[in-house]
This record gives structure tokens, sequence and C-alpha cells, in this order.
């Protein structure tokens, strides 16, 4: 336990993984709570002034200890749970979030700080110094520093329910992925499916003791079985399991999680003084306010959705064609999306997977990271995992110094939850003069190695992989004094700029030369492949973007006002319609399974990745003018984008890479909407 209490003896500073027992969480936390209100304490009796390096340098190192703990502590709970750890997340959750409270109602540290606030123009402050100061201030006054007591009282209150009520959706929506599979024994029923996804079934299904196929929800189970399965029923069966997670009135429901949820974020933001959760979440943003987010998704809605109309009639058409449906389902979207696919481009999945193996896709990210930023990365094998799946990695610049840690873990298993993430287990500040490096970490779900092939990824699996591979790059390149402004820790709608950014590489026949090598006989991808995987990048934009602008509105619809919600299946119904195609499915509910918006950080903030791609299309317009790996710009990019973390206002950073404002007009081009 008293592990977590002192430096690491381990090679870097690195997590001892192997040394942590379950058993030892709850104390730990209580100790590193502990020992960080002694350090907050320490700040408060000092009987010096108040002054920029005793106060508010002083707060952002503090609790160096605890904020160790919890960045290991959660994101294994992400990657790598089990029941005894999603209890013991259940108990420390109010220990934080009381602690989160102790410090933000601290009124003796808020006099402090304000008092460093109100005279910041006689310190001198360097640009950094005063952007932290500035989020030190707000941090206060956004959580409820200037209350009275009685309020201050009701704001932990809403603060502990609501860190409670985030941990059990996730939690249900964990156990309702884990709770399905389909299970099939006769053959036919998977006409259409690839071997390679066959094979993994038939792999999952012997691991379970049971004849046949497993398919669960999963993304790479769930997703090929949808994509190509011809039995319309059995894709519409796995297709409602997916869509009614947490929405099937037992004890992992989560609907009244996000009836409370809302209902209490929106106590929070008028406690506070704002009109409503947006208000209160878009006021550190760079889209500023609801109103602005919603005239850009209203922007894009009215270019988007005449085309995705437009490409629906064609895949509803062509389903007709092909197989006389006359309504597509949701469940028919990404078969026959799929066929029109192969019609149009001679282009599938199956035809490119045996040019990105995953161990290629991932030392072409590296080999482009190289030739952009001046890094290089070495496995390394004398560094703690949590899992045998994990790689770990050793980042060094031109000169052999350490740059950063990097983990990535790959493989679905039972304990880690869907999806794709970066997360950090150890942020990068200088302190004492020495520039602590940071330990950065990606997880996925691919398609695992079968007995016969290696991991194979779809191509959409390998822009994921890129994706997440430029939030690492953020963590990894960062170089700022202080751990609050580091690396990703920018504005929510600035955060996505990295990791979008770099997936445009994956669409360029230069870089594609770097890693898309057949996995048997080392032939790089064919000429005419590159060019249908550029020509069909923007295929079916319309309907994509259609779906990406409904999120964003959902997650509006749900934190922009002031509202009583009766229904969640009815509210949800009602506030995507306008960018609806598909028919309702009764059965069905996103919002108990939006796990960004009710379990993560993006509520009001959904809309952030359609931002984001504005700005990934103008910078990336930028590289393509200059050639896509001319080292002044990636220079440009690394030393105002990816070092500076949250240091300046995003505008003011974007603009001294690209010299500009970015243009919508880059994203609607490249999207083939103009």
């Amino acid at each position: 336990m008293t592990l977590f209490l002192k430096k690491f003896e381990t090679k870097y500073n690195t997590a001892p993984f192997n040394k942590i027992k379950l058993s030892d969480y709850k104390e730990a936390f209580k100790k590193t709570i502990e020992l960080a209100k002694e350090e907050i304490d320490t700040i408060v009796k000092n009987p010096k002034t108040p002054n920029f390096s005793n106060t508010i340098e002083a707060l952002d190192y503090s609790d160096e200890a605890l904020d160790r703990l919890s960045n290991i502590f959660f994101n294994l709970n992400s990657a790598e749970t089990c029941d005894e750890m999603q209890k013991i997340a259940q108990e420390v959750s109010p220990l934080l979030t009381a602690f989160s409270n102790d410090i933000a109602l601290n009124e003796d540290l808020f006099k402090r700080v304000k008092a460093v606030y109100d005279q910041k123009d006689t310190f001198n402050l360097t640009t950094e110094q005063a952007t932290l100061l500035d989020k030190k201030f707000k941090g206060f006054s956004r959580n409820g520093a200037l209350l009275n007591e009685e309020d201050k009282l009701k704001l932990r209150e809403i603060d502990t329910e609501l860190a409670k009520l985030k941990l059990t959706f996730g939690e249900n929506v964990l156990a309702e992925t884990n709770n399905y599979q389909l299970n099939i024994t006769n053959e036919t029923d998977l006409k259409g499916l690839p071997d390679g996804a066959k094979e993994m079934a038939a792999s999952l299904a012997k691991s379970k003791n049971l004849e046949g196929w497993v398919f669960t929800l999963d993304f790479p189970s769930y997703l090929p079985f949808v994509t190509y399965v011809e039995n319309r029923e059995l894709r519409k069966e796995i297709a409602i399991a997916a869509g009614k997670k947490a929405f099937q009135d037992n004890e992992f429901d989560n609907k009244e999680n996000v009836k409370r949820i809302v209902e209490l974020r929106h106590k929070r933001a008028n406690l506070l003084g704002y009109q409503s959760h947006s208000h209160f979440v878009l006021e550190e943003r760079m889209a500023q306010n609801p109103e602005k987010v919603q005239s850009f998704l209203n922007d894009l809605l009215e270019k988007a959705k005449p085309a995705a109309q437009k490409e629906f009639a064609e895949l509803t058409a062509f389903a007709k064609e092909l197989d006389g449906i006359d309504q597509l389902e949701k469940w028919d979207g990404a078969y026959y999306s799929e066929k029109l696919k192969q019609k149009l481009f001679s282009l599938d999945d199956e035809l490119l997977k045996p040019y990105f193996q995953l161990e290629n896709v991932l030392n072409g990210a590296f080999t482009i990271a190289e030739k952009l930023f001046g890094i290089t990365f070495k496995e390394v094998f004398d560094i703690d995992k949590y899992h045998e799946d994990v790689q770990t990695f050793e980042v060094l610049d031109f000169e052999g110094q350490l740059v950063a840690v990097f983990y990535s873990d790959f493989f679905p298993r039972k304990g880690k939850r869907n999806g794709a993430w970066m997360t950090s287990f150890k942020p990068q500040y200088i302190k004492d003069g020495i520039n602590e490096r940071p330990h950065v970490s990606i997880v996925c779900n691919f398609t695992p190695p079968t007995e016969t092939k290696p991991s194979l990824l779809t191509f959409n699996e390998v822009t994921t992989l890129f994706h997440e591979f430029g939030h690492a790059l953020h963590g990894m390149l960062a170089n700022t004094t202080y751990p609050s402004l580091s690396g990703t820790s920018v504005y929510w709608d600035f955060v996505e700029l990295p990791s979008q950014v770099m997936e445009n590489w994956c669409y360029e026949p230069e870089a594609l030369a770097l890693f898309a090598k057949h996995y048997e006989t080392g032939e790089i991808i064919p000429q005419q492949y590159v060019e249908k995987i550029k020509e069909s990048a923007s295929f079916l934009e319309g309907m994509a973007t259609l779906r990406q602008l409904s999120f964003g509105i959902l997650d509006m619809a749900y934190h922009g006002k002031s509202q009583t919600i009766d229904d969640v299946k009815a509210f949800e119904k009602q506030a995507m319609e306008i960018a609806s195609l598909y028919p309702d499915v009764a059965e069905n509910c996103m919002s108990t399974s939006f796990s960004h918006i009710f379990q993560g950080g993006y509520s009001s903030g959904y809309y952030s990745y359609k931002w984001a791609e504005v700005l990934d299309a103008d910078a990336f317009a930028y590289f393509q003018e200059k050639g896509i790996f001319n080292k002044e710009v990636a220079t440009k990019f690394k030393d105002n984008v990816l070092s500076k973390g949250g240091t300046e206002l995003p505008m003011e950073l974007y603009k001294k890479f690209r010299g500009q404002e970015p243009k919508v007009e880059a994203l609607l081009k490249r999207a083939g909407l103009i």
C-alpha cells in the first residue's frame, strides 16, 4: 500500500503493475487523499503573502501521489476490470468527489487564489502562468467557491451523487455488453461472413465450451456480423440486442440514471448561476455558448441532409434491386452499404485486410511520427504491464533522450470496455528543473489474431489506430511546465484535432507505402486499391455526417435547457427526428448506452468531433499544400499544437500554426458536400 506514497522504484518511474494488489487500492486512496489534504493545508497556512509561486504553482504540483494512483486505478477499471474493482470504484468515487469538493469549497484557499488573481497585473506572468492562474480561479468560481454555505452543501451532495451515477451507468453498459451472446450452430446461417470473422467466432465458442460459433456485442465480433451475414433475421437479432443495452427494464437498466444525471447537471449549473449545463460547459470551450453550437450543428445539418437523403434513397433502391427490400432498417445499413461499396469501387474490407497487419500498421504510425516529429519507438521488455496483451515502448528523440513511455493494448477481453481511447498513467510537467516525461497508453478493441492468421485490421480499424495515436502524440510530445496544462489538458473541442488530423495520412499513397504490405507476400498495397480507398473516402459521407450530427443534437437537447424528461425513449426520438433516416426501432434506445455523454466527459461536447473535423481538414490542407511530410509544417504543428497543451487559448495556438482561423469549406470539400 505504501507503494503509492513514494516515487516508484522502477525504470522511468513506471507503474509497478505486478506489485499492485486489488486489496491495496482502497487504503491507498484514503492515505493519498490524507496526504493531499496536508499539502493543501500547508498552502493555506503559509504565513507569507499569497503570490503565484506559493499559491498557484504550489496548488498545481500538489496531489501528485493521488493523481498518479487515480490515473492507474481508473485506467485499469476501463481496460482490465473485474467485479471487485468495480466495487472499489463505487466505494472510492465518493471519497474523491468529497476531496475535490473540499478543495473547491475551501474558503481560505480560495481567498489566497483570489488575492493572487486580483493583483495578477503586478506579477509579470508568462502566458502559461497567466493561463494557469485563470484556470485555477475559474476552477473555484465554477465549482462553488462564491456560494453561501447552504448552497455549497447542496453542490457537494449533487457532485457525490453524480459521480456514483456515472460509474453505475458505465458498469450497466459493460454488464449488458458482456451478458449477450449469439450462439450459431448451423453454418448456413453464416453465409457471407468472411473466414477470418468465422474463425474468430469459432475460437470464441471453443473458449466457452460451446458448439459452432459465438458472436458478441464487442465491436470486432458485432461489426463483421451485421456487415456481411446474409441472414437478415439474424442481423436484426444482434442489432436489436446492441441497441437495447441498458434499456431492458432489468437490474442494468439506465433509464432512471439518464433522467437523474440530466436533472442533477441542470440543478448544478443553476446553483452556480448558469442557465443550463450547456451554458456552464461551453463557457470553457472554443464554441463559447450553446447558441454557437446549435448554429454550427444546424449549418452542417442543412448542408449534409440533402446529400444524406439522396444517398439513403440510392441505398434503398440498391437493396430493392438486389434483394427486393422495400424498407431499409437499421440492421440493413452496414450490410447494403458494404455491398454497394463493393459494386461501386470493387473494394471491401476483406480485400484490404491482408495489407493491414496490426504490427505493420503500428510500425507505420511510428515511422510517420519519426518523419514528421523526429521521434523513434523501441519496444522494451523490462517495464511492467497490466496484461500480457500490452506492449511497452521507449519513445526517444534523435539524441536518444527519453520523450515518453508508450503502452499499447489492442484486443477485446471480458474486463475491457468497448471502443478505443487514449489515456495517461503519468502526465508531463517540469518541476525542480526536471522535465518529467509522460507515460501514455492507447487502448483499442481490434480483431485479434487467430490460430492461422495474425491480427488483420479493417480500414476503419486502421484509421482508429491512427486516431488514438494522434491523441498519444499530443500526450507524448507535451512540453509544458504545469501538469494541469499538459498534453491533452485542452478545451474539449480542441482535443480531437491531433487525433483526427493523423487519420488523414491513412489515405495518402506516400504514407500507405510505408506500412500497407501483404502479410504473406510483403507486396505493397496495389496503387488501384489506394486510389479506390481515396475515392471511397467520401462514400455515404452525407449519411455518416447526419448520424454524427444526430448524436450532437441529442446531447444538446438533454443539456441545453431545463426540462422534465418523463420518457427517455420518447425524448430521444423527438430530439433526433430531424436527423433520422431509418425507421425507429421500438425496443432500442441509444441514450441508455450513450457513454460519451453520460459516463465520459463529452456532455454538451459531442459536437466537438465535428468541430475538430473542421480544424483537422483545414490543418491537413496546409500539409497537402506543402507536402505531407514537410518538416517546416510538421514542426509548426508540433511547436504550436502538440507540445503546448492548454497553455494558451486554442484558437491562438491554431492561428500560430496555420496563420489563419480554420475554414469550414475545407471539411465540406473533403466530405464531397460541396
